[in-house]
């Protein structure tokens, strides 16, 4: 939702940026939806993995998920304004991507489906190569934050010409170009 209230859809481009619209470190706190293991679980029913993942989710897995995005916030953020990525964030990120990943498989239909034991643990691991992914892939340099004046969503910009300044053009984009209309329109400006 937009300040206004507005429904608007963003797309961090990343299965692991998902996670980081779930609250965070600081001042983000107060954004904060992860509570209890059902709120896990629905994160991953609302995110680009595959229908069909019910995960085994326990309070640990929560306090754990809380951890990896915070640590996942602050180093998007680092690495979306140039800055050194910091070895506690990278350490939180490695660790979780150490353990056994979520196991995808191919079901009769021709569709994908999930391996049974999906747990809280696995998805966190799967969140946490993601990100591996991200960071060391071809879009590692295409980290960005919005370029809004009051916005900090962070997203991976997967677009063709790479190009991509904003959360959501429908959002943001437009909030910041009908702005700057406004100050080339205003009274002693040109």
């Amino acid at each position: 939702m937009s300040h206004e209230g507005k429904p608007y859809r963003f797309d961090p481009g990343a299965l692991c940026l998902e996670l980081l619209t779930t609250g965070g470190p600081g001042a983000y706190a107060r954004w904060e939806v992860l509570h209890e293991p059902a709120d896990l679980a629905a994160w991953a029913g609302r995110s680009r993995l595959p229908e069909g993942l019910d995960p085994a989710v326990e309070q640990t897995d929560v306090e754990r998920a809380r951890a990896l995005r915070d640590a996942l916030f602050l180093l998007t953020a680092d690495r979306a304004h140039g800055r050194p990525l910091r070895a506690e964030h990278l350490g939180a990120v490695n660790a979780a991507a150490a353990g056994p990943p979520l196991v995808a498989r191919i079901e009769a239909d021709g569709t994908r489906g999930w391996a049974p034991g999906a747990t809280g643990a696995r998805l966190l691991s799967t969140v946490a190569r993601d990100a591996v992914e991200l960071f060391t892939g071809p879009y590692a340099d295409r980290i960005r934050e919005c370029g809004a004046h009051d916005c900090r969503l962070l997203f991976v910009d997967t677009s063709r010409p790479g190009r991509r300044r904003w959360c959501a053009m429908e959002h943001c984009g437009n909030r910041e170009k009908a702005r700057a209309h406004r100050a080339r329109r205003a009274p002693g400006t040109g």
